[in-house]
């Protein structure tokens, strides 16, 4: 194991530590999330996304960085993309079970707020199933265009802000790889099952919150 190796572990283990042992961080990090849930969110996904796209760098070259790689440009983009997949998870989280309400499922909304049950289980499978058939393929794709709009200039920050030839870089990509692995394989097999399971808590969390406001 190499020195990067050991000291991203040994942070790691630091941070689950500290929430453990600690309960006003886990108190302190709740707070933060009710409160400012869009700026944590942005900096979640500029923090952990970032971090999985270095370790696959790592994984595939034996180096977290690298020059043109554009560590800090990925973390700006990857904390706006946050922003957006919070906005998705409150649009369907909330309105998901209100569609289904309407075309007759009428427990759709309040089955969420109780315990878990196979009609709970299937909601959420709903929830998850349209926000990645309808949202997730567009971010994916803005994603794959910023990343190579990111390397294709460097990797530096200057290079970020310089204007993305979405149409040249649209054209351009590999279509055969996005459809046939990343739409047909990733969406289906992880992110819909891996989603079902977040919203089967996430939309208590969303309902309290409200509730919470409206007390307020």
């Amino acid at each position: 194991m190499k020195k990067n190796d050991l000291s991203i572990a040994l942070t790691i283990v630091l941070v689950m530590l500290a929430f453990n042992a600690f309960p006003a961080v886990g108190s302190a990090y709740h707070y933060l999330n009710n409160t400012y849930g869009m700026w944590m969110s942005f900096l979640k996904f500029a923090v952990l996304a970032t971090f999985g796209e270095s370790l696959a760098l790592r994984l595939r070259t034996g180096r977290y960085n690298q020059k043109g790689f554009g560590l800090i440009p990925r973390a700006i983009v990857w904390g706006l993309l946050g922003l957006t997949i919070k906005m998705a998870f409150i649009i369907f989280a909330s309105g998901t079970p209100i569609f289904l309400q309407y075309m007759g499922f009428t427990e759709a909304t309040t089955v969420m707020q109780q315990a878990f049950s196979p009609l709970k289980l299937l909601v959420a499978f709903a929830i998850s199933s349209t926000m990645n058939l309808i949202y997730a393929p567009v971010m994916m794709t803005l994603h794959r265009i910023t990343d190579t709009h990111i390397v294709a200039n460097g990797g530096t920050i200057r290079g970020l802000f310089r204007p993305v030839l979405f149409r040249k870089i649209f054209n351009e990509l590999d279509w055969d790889s996005m459809w046939n692995f990343v739409f047909k394989k990733t969406i289906p097999f992880f992110w819909i099952p891996a989603h079902t399971i977040t919203f089967l808590g996430y939309v208590l969390i969303i309902t309290a919150f409200s509730l919470n406001n409206q007390n307020n």
